[in-house]
């Protein structure tokens, strides 16, 4: 129960009422009465609570009505509906209609009690999730970093924590969690925020350029090397560096970086001049770096050094109860760029997309609505608009059907999805990968592996 929490009970039987209020005040609640659905709405604009109890049969508007009112002053207050009628089809809609829950008479009080506090502790967790969105998005303008769950908010609160310390930070995750999103909010909540925030994926750079893009060099260094150049270590001093991929990383390079790390200075290629630097490093992978470890891929003191602190972005399936808020945001950015008037998404299709799995996660999400906006001919997303249902050819029903053992599906599935994305992309790899959400190297990797040959 949240200190001082006000409770407010809509029932019209005075006997059931007085019962109620007696329990929840020697719990340390204050409670407010109304015995009709109009002074129960009276009441409300009067005194927000932090929960309603309301019953679903009261003289005049009834409990569904009083909700909907409620719903409309404020959503983000929870409430319970209390009522004789069992109907599972009455229970069923007012979930749906976002009731927390619904009990029928009789009940324990001892069980009311639970689900009161449970009801107002999410309500809570809700309320700070919202206020440290607003927050994220009024100060750092991070348009895409849409969220509701608790996973989240949590994995944001780490890094905020985090943000006003020097420690190296690791940031692990699928492809499309939005790992460089969050390494944006940590520069920029840090002591750091009016320095650099200098961004390098390694995975995009070839092996051969790594050392001289990171260090720099001195003109003459290599072949090539016709002028001096500041290397994006140096670009970050006073400021904070993102590695991301840092699994890409070959091995002598590896050595180098742990170097900067400890010494915090570097030398340019073709120099043997020391230059100190002051930046803060954070780096991303999608590769687990403990099994590369094992695997001698990747050096085992570089890993302990960069993962100091470490933080790992939820995959979308993971957060599926954000999927809506993070729809209707893409609906509004793509809408207004293609100057489109789209009212919404199908309640069928939002179904469909809740179902689904999400490999690419939120970049997926955002490139599947992003095509939607562009084909479709009508005002709202129907499920037909997205080509995760709609493709051609081999179903992903028929790839999920029953009797084929979970690794061939797996692989067919992911075979399928890239095949889609290669022809939509006229096998560009560059675009290709950005729409899977994964790094060109993974690209030709899996294309490999599958038995994927490039056009």
């Amino acid at each position: 129960m949240v200190a001082n929490s006000h409770l407010l009970i809509i029932e019209d039987e005075e006997g059931a009422a007085q019962t109620l209020e007696k329990f929840f005040v020697k719990k340390g609640y204050s409670v407010g009465i109304a015995n009709t659905g109009e002074d129960g709405i009276a009441r409300f604009l009067a005194r927000t609570p932090e929960i309603v109890l309301l019953d679903f049969k009261l003289p005049g508007m009834d409990g569904e009505q009083v909700f909907l009112k409620i719903k409309e002053i404020n959503p983000l207050i929870p409430v319970i509906i209390m009522t004789a009628f069992g109907e599972v089809d009455l229970a069923v809609r007012l979930l749906k209609l976002g009731v927390f829950y619904y009990i029928t008479k009789p009940f324990e009080l001892d069980v009311l009690l639970h689900l009161v506090n449970e009801a107002i502790g999410k309500a809570v967790l809700t309320r700070e999730n919202a206020r440290l969105q607003e927050k994220l998005q009024g100060r750092y303008s991070f348009e895409n970093f849409i969220f509701r769950s608790e996973i989240m908010a949590e994995t944001v609160n780490l890094a905020m924590r985090v943000a006003d310390s020097e420690a190296t930070v690791l940031i692990g995750g699928e492809s499309g969690t939005g790992k460089e999103v969050l390494a944006n909010i940590i520069h920029y909540a840090s002591a750091m925020r009016n320095g650099p925030f200098v961004k390098v994926n390694l995975a995009s750079l070839p092996a051969t350029l790594i050392e001289a893009e990171l260090f720099g060099h001195e003109k003459g260094a290599f072949t090539g090397a016709d002028r001096s150049r500041t290397g994006r270590f140096e670009e970050a001093n006073g400021g904070t560096i993102f590695l991301d991929e840092i699994g890409d990383l070959p091995m002598e390079t590896q050595i180098k970086l742990l170097r900067v790390i400890q010494e915090r200075e570097i030398f340019r290629l073709g120099s043997n001049k020391a230059v100190p630097i002051n930046m803060r490093l954070i780096s991303a992978t999608h590769r687990d770096l403990a099994l590369e470890v094992q695997r001698r891929s990747f050096r085992e003191d570089l890993f302990f050094r960069l993962n100091t602190i470490s933080i790992r972005m939820p995959s979308l399936r993971r957060r599926k109860e954000d999927i809506p808020f993070l729809v209707e945001h893409f609906l509004k950015k793509f809408s207004a760029r293609e100057k489109k008037s789209i009212r919404g998404i199908e309640k069928k299709a939002l179904n469909a997309l809740m179902k689904y799995s999400f490999p690419g996660n939120v970049r997926e999400l955002e490139n599947i609505i992003e095509r939607a906006v562009i084909l479709t001919r009508h005002e709202e997303i129907s499920e037909e608009d997205l080509p995760v249902f709609s493709a051609g050819g081999e179903s992903y029903q028929d790839i999920a059907a029953a009797g084929i053992p979970l690794p061939v599906k797996t692989r067919e599935f992911e075979k399928k999805l890239i095949l889609e994305a290669l022809e939509n992309n006229r096998f560009i790899g560059t675009k290709t990968a950005r729409e899977l959400g994964i790094s060109e190297s993974t690209l030709r990797y899996k294309m490999d592996s599958l038995g994927i040959k490039a056009v």
